[in-house]
């Protein structure tokens, strides 16, 4: 699909963002546990006053609708439980999403024991899709992330990943879980989690440009 350049950023895999997503190890537990994904292609609206979940819209390939960010965050119950995408709630079809490459990987190594269900998997979860977009709010309820919230973000989001980094990793790997790496995990995961917050605080306050009328 053709998007406006001058209207929207568009977040693609070579954006930051999604290209994290896709490198980034620990986040195979997001997708594939949680059914936490990001779309393959995000737009952003560069002028307006808004906070950026409601400036971020996803566009439906099937349908040509673009949805609000907001109706697949948390405030809506929608940001996870999305395993084989996201819902289109006009045309009913899937809108693809980006994968991680670790889960990709294990996904391809799992294939014979899940891929002989995975129609009736797929269909499952889409039988059970209508519900949870009914009475959405597509009202920001908290316009501005406050310190209180990206801190708490952070925090949860480096204890994540130092668990994930730190002994589930390893252990998979068939590796030792020793003390030295514990006790390095801890100011590196402090760290990169008060980073991912205060980054997140950045992203999610940036509010767009204002149009000027000549």
């Amino acid at each position: 699909m053709i998007y406006d350049k001058e209207k929207y950023k568009i977040w693609d895999w070579k954006s930051p963002v999604i290209l994290h997503w896709i490198i980034n190890p620990g986040l195979m537990i997001n997708e594939l546990i949680l059914g936490q994904t990001i779309p393959k292609v995000m737009l952003i609206e560069r002028e307006g006053d808004k906070p950026f979940m409601q400036r971020s819209l996803i566009p439906c390939p099937h349908c040509g609708e673009r949805h609000s960010g907001l109706k697949y965050s948390a405030q809506n119950k929608t940001a996870i439980k999305n395993w084989f995408g996201f819902y289109c709630d006009k045309c009913t079809k899937i809108i693809p999403v980006q994968r991680n490459l670790t889960s990709l990987i294990v996904l391809i190594i799992t294939f014979p024991i899940w891929g002989w269900f995975r129609k009736s998997l797929e269909k499952n979860w889409l039988d059970r899709q209508p519900e949870r977009y009914k009475n959405l709010n597509m009202e920001l309820e908290t316009p501005k992330m406050t310190t209180r919230n990206w801190l708490k973000m952070g925090l949860v989001w480096g204890l994540f990943m130092y668990l994930i980094m730190v002994f589930i990793f390893p252990l998979m790997m068939q590796e030792q879980v020793t003390q030295k790496s514990m006790l390095i995990g801890i100011p590196i995961w402090l760290i990169g989690g008060l980073g991912f917050g205060f980054t997140m605080k950045i992203w999610m306050n940036r509010k767009g440009k204002i149009a000027h009328n000549n």
